[in-house]
């Protein structure tokens, strides 16, 4: 097997899926005939329609950002006080809590799949916490029932950062019905895209109009205010995009489980590596290839492996490091001290996400894990 940098071209952590350019073309002819680029044209009518079916949802509300759906979620239910979230999560997490003026109280997470651990959670509430802001990691489903069970007692509302988990179902129901809201992210590096984009999901009409009149800039009427909304409308190029793209992810999921089976296949029984198993009951949409390394048992770090992969023209990615309780603008927070979140602290210095996307060919991978096992040969 030849590792010569020189003989390989870059292989990323991800590469987006494109619809047909033709198709998107006729797309485009028909939004210059519209001339309706924003503000609930027909595109995006019909995109939250078929998106909403496609996901088995009551009601979605779509976004231009995943970031500016989350911040609108803590809006449309009035969210105050203190928020209990995960310190493993990409920033805009925690983002969307501080934006509001809300205090984000860090727990820590469960050590098989890393999601929220329900019973750190029960003990880090106080009489300020409002809400639980959970995130479904790698697409992975939390314990939705025992979140649910503590958010039913203390009387707090529970927000999914599912951004994620595009399509993954457990027990043939999307995750997406969980708690009072789940916010999707439809960014290029998702298995779903929409170039940028996002959305909330919800469970009524009232609701949904709500989500709706905020993202709008609090209209309800051509006259009407009800609140300091925001702009995070989708655009009819992107609604039209992401039409087209829901003719093929289902395709595009297949290839990414046939990719993961591989590294399975090749990874699996080497000495200091970890990795994550799939869910009994769970249809899982195959969005990361998180591995773990034990140093000790490896004979490597994982940042050593990260340096020999980018050695090779391998982009793998340390997802997520650092925690988010450990970056400057949160770590002066009592739950952001260190020793406080020692699973997290422990995943984040051991976890590496391995490319994964529909156009990556299985002899890139067995090159990916040959200069893995070459790293301690």
């Amino acid at each position: 097997m030849k590792l010569d940098i020189h003989e390989n071209k870059p292989i990323h952590i991800t590469q987006p899926d494109l619809p047909p350019f033709g198709e998107f073309t006729a797309s485009l002819k028909q939004i210059w005939g519209n001339k309706w680029l924003t503000n609930s044209g027909p595109f995006h009518q019909e995109f939250e329609q078929a998106i909403a079916k496609y996901l088995g949802v009551k009601y979605i509300s779509v976004f231009s950002n995943g970031t500016l759906a989350l911040v609108t979620a803590l809006q449309a239910l009035r969210i105050t006080g203190e928020v209990i979230t995960t310190p493993f999560s990409f920033v805009a997490t925690t983002h969307s809590i501080w934006w509001n003026n809300i205090k984000p109280v860090f727990a820590d997470i469960e050590p098989n799949y890393f999601n929220l651990d329900p019973g750190k959670v029960e003990a880090a509430i106080t009489p300020q916490t409002t809400a639980i802001m959970p995130v479904h990691v790698y697409g992975n489903p939390c314990d939705v029932a025992k979140l649910q069970q503590i958010a039913d007692t203390y009387g707090l509302k529970l927000i999914y950062d599912a951004a994620h988990a595009f399509g993954v179902k457990k027990d043939d129901n999307s995750i997406l019905n969980h708690g009072d809201l789940a916010i999707l992210s439809f960014h290029a590096t998702k298995v779903f895209n929409t170039i940028e984009g996002g959305a909330i999901v919800c469970h009524n009409a009232k609701m949904k109009q709500r989500i709706d009149y905020l993202k709008n800039f609090g209209y309800a009427g051509e006259n009407t205010i009800i609140a300091p909304g925001i702009n995070a409308k989708m655009n009819e190029l992107q609604a039209a995009y992401g039409l087209l793209q829901l003719k093929y992810v289902d395709g595009h999921i297949a290839k990414r489980k046939i990719i993961s089976e591989k590294y399975r296949a090749q990874l699996g029984g080497m000495q200091g590596i970890r990795l994550l198993p799939d869910i009994k009951a769970v249809h899982h949409n195959y969005s990361y290839f998180p591995v773990l390394i034990d140093s000790r048992k490896f004979g490597k770090t994982r940042d050593e492996v990260y340096e020999e992969l980018k050695k090779h023209n391998v982009f793998s990615r340390k997802y997520f490091y650092p925690l988010i309780s450990q970056f400057p603008t949160y770590r002066g927070l009592p739950s952001a001290t260190r020793g406080n979140l020692p699973i997290a602290e422990k995943v984040t210095k051991e976890v590496l996400c391995l490319p994964i996307y529909p156009a990556l060919d299985l002899s890139s991978v067995d090159l990916i894990c040959g200069i893995i096992r070459k790293s301690i040969s």
